[in-house]
């Protein structure tokens, strides 16, 4: 009878520490709380405050916001690439003179075949023999009875 096996469910969803807060949250906002330090002892009191105000928003928003399944800074990434890259893909792209010239630069002008050197061939009494040495794991030799 074959084994049964529990098969894993819910594999995407990550690890909860704290009630619904996960790791990956936990870790945001203490890196929010300490960079939310370092605002306070570098500013002046109301610069502060509003430089705070404005880091944890962000925090919160990066650590608890799901847009469309995924967490924000992936989103927001994705975002960011949709504007890097070409909306138009192309598969026949036409080249301009200057790149085809270009690419005829680039490809050597004569290309030198070098001379193939045809090896000796094995008789086939020759090869008889070497395969009897072989057979025999060198006990026969040939030339021993020459």
């Amino acid at each position: 009878m074959p084994q049964q096996f529990a098969v894993p469910q819910f594999i995407d969803a990550e690890d909860k520490i704290m009630g619904p807060v996960t790791v990956r949250q936990f870790l945001i906002l203490i890196v929010a709380a300490l960079g939310a330090f370092i605002i306070w002892k570098l500013a002046t009191f109301w610069l502060a405050i509003v430089l705070v105000v404005l880091w944890l928003i962000l925090a919160v928003v990066i650590a608890f916001v799901k847009i469309n399944g995924q967490n924000f800074h992936i989103f927001l990434l994705s975002f960011v690439r949709t504007f890097v890259k070409p909306n138009l893909r192309v598969w026949r792209k036409d080249y301009t003179k200057e790149e085809l010239n270009a690419f005829i630069q680039m490809v050597p002008k004569v290309v030198v075949k070098e001379a193939v050197v045809q090896k000796e061939r094995v008789a086939r009494g020759r090869l008889s023999e070497l395969s009897l040495t072989v057979n025999s794991g060198g006990a026969f030799n040939p030339k021993d009875y020459e």
